[in-house]
């Protein structure tokens, strides 16, 4: 569990980064599930790594020039009848003896006591998000403070996104993110080791997936986001999480899955036969997909270019697939007009953390993101080759004997300070494995 001490050097990072300014971050809303049941509670990232502080209706706020309070939290004030209900709150005091604020409030006076730690700031730092209501607070709180800018020649001149400056300090992962994240990679290891044992041919889908969850579940973590459990040309969707097809002979399956631990996420694919032996065609995909995935990690390593993964990937995919006939052309040509995009239309990875696809910018302009140690970020080629597939102008028609194959392979990998680790690397992927 990530200690008050590293949520105070947190803040303190991002206060030195702010100098003068006030940084306001505001807790996740409730989601209501259907009438009056809500889905479990999942506070806001940002939020979160900031305070460790884990309920709704609360507001944050680091003010590095405020001569007393330099962290102040409103919260939900302690009510013993609705806590009856919906469970106990820190409360007040607690958000100071347990949180580490230096003041807190109960969050219907934010309105009141806001302006205090505004007035003296020269810029606000917020990320305008979903909730209206309280944008307009920050927004009205801002061009009141513009309107008397003239008589004092202080106050917030700006509102700045707080994520540019937040977002380059969560992309690097501390030593206890690291840790965290480890322990999200084993626990989807172990359970993706389990999935493969257990699938076979007559059960379902969604009987493969009730195998994962119950071993993220079975180790205090749950799912990162909706598993994909995609046999046969199911695997050719991208984001499918419908999991209730009756899995086939000669079937292959795809499963994307990976846990959340202590908020920290992990995020796997693998793709196997369903009977433990590859159709020729299916190990001809899998073995070029296997290829463009190990090349791609090969390029992670501090001071290349975030992009040099995926258009290494691509060239492999592009190469393999001129040779099998799938494309035809020249390969430079192919690849700058993208005629490939019929078989693999997605990037081939993105960060990973406290989001799934978590905060990072990938370019600057024209000048891509530079990797660095401590990023964490997934490598995830795949060839998918639909039922119904339109080949681009020029291009060859796709013999039916490779239609409804769909691969992709997936690792999570960390830069480290001289080149990577594959955190997921407990989960085989060489085709012996795959059919053993």
């Amino acid at each position: 569990m990530t200690t008050p001490v590293e949520y105070k050097q947190r803040r303190e990072q991002l206060m030195a980064k702010i100098g003068g300014g006030t940084a306001i971050f505001r807790s996740a809303p409730t989601a209501v599930m259907h009438n009056d049941v809500e889905y479990s509670y999942r506070q806001d990232s940002d939020f979160f790594y900031l305070t460790g502080f884990n309920e709704p209706n609360a507001v944050a706020v680091l003010a590095p020039h405020h001569e007393k309070h330099k962290f102040i939290l409103f919260v939900q004030p302690k009510d013993p009848e609705k806590e009856t209900w919906t469970g106990y709150r820190v409360g007040v005091d607690n958000a100071k003896t347990i949180y580490g604020a230096d003041e807190a409030y109960p969050i219907h006076e934010l309105d009141e006591k806001l302006s205090q730690y505004l007035q003296k700031a020269d810029r606000i730092y917020y990320r305008l998000g979903p909730d209206q209501q309280f944008n307009q607070i920050i927004l009205n709180h801002w061009q009141n403070l513009i309107r008397v800018y003239p008589k004092h020649g202080t106050g917030p001149i700006a509102i700045q996104d707080a994520g540019t400056i937040l977002h380059p300090q969560r992309l690097i992962k501390s030593p206890k993110e690291l840790e965290l994240m480890r322990k999200a990679a084993e626990i989807s290891v172990d359970a993706h080791q389990r999935a493969r044992e257990f699938a076979q041919p007559g059960k379902y889908e969604y009987q493969v997936q009730a195998e994962i969850e119950y071993f993220f579940s079975q180790h205090g973590a749950t799912p990162a986001y909706p598993s994909i459990v995609a046999s046969g040309e199911n695997a050719c969707i991208l984001h499918y999480i419908e999991n209730n097809r009756q899995m086939q002979d000669q079937d292959l399956l795809l499963i994307d899955a990976g846990c959340a631990y202590q908020y920290y996420n992990a995020d796997i694919t693998r793709t196997f036969p369903v009977n433990g032996k590859f159709t020729p065609e299916q190990k001809t995909i899998y073995e070029l997909v296997l290829r463009a995935q190990i090349a791609a990690i090969e390029q992670v390593k501090p001071g290349n270019p975030y992009n040099q993964l995926h258009d290494t990937a691509v060239r492999v995919l592009v190469e393999g697939l001129l040779d099998l006939g799938l494309l035809k052309g020249d390969i430079e040509e192919i690849i700058k007009e993208q005629k490939y995009k019929h078989f693999y239309m997605h990037r081939t990875g993105h960060w990973l953390g406290l989001d799934v696809h978590d905060v990072g910018v990938y370019q600057w302009g024209e000048e891509p993101q530079l990797l660095q140690p401590g990023q964490v970020l997934t490598v995830e080629p795949g060839i998918y080759i639909k039922p119904d597939i339109k080949p681009v102008e020029g291009q060859p028609e796709i013999h039916e004997r490779w239609l409804g194959i769909g691969v992709r392979i997936e690792d999570d990998v960390l830069v480290t300070t001289d080149g990577y680790e594959v955190l997921t690397a407990g989960v085989p992927k060489s085709v012996s494995a795959m059919e053993s």
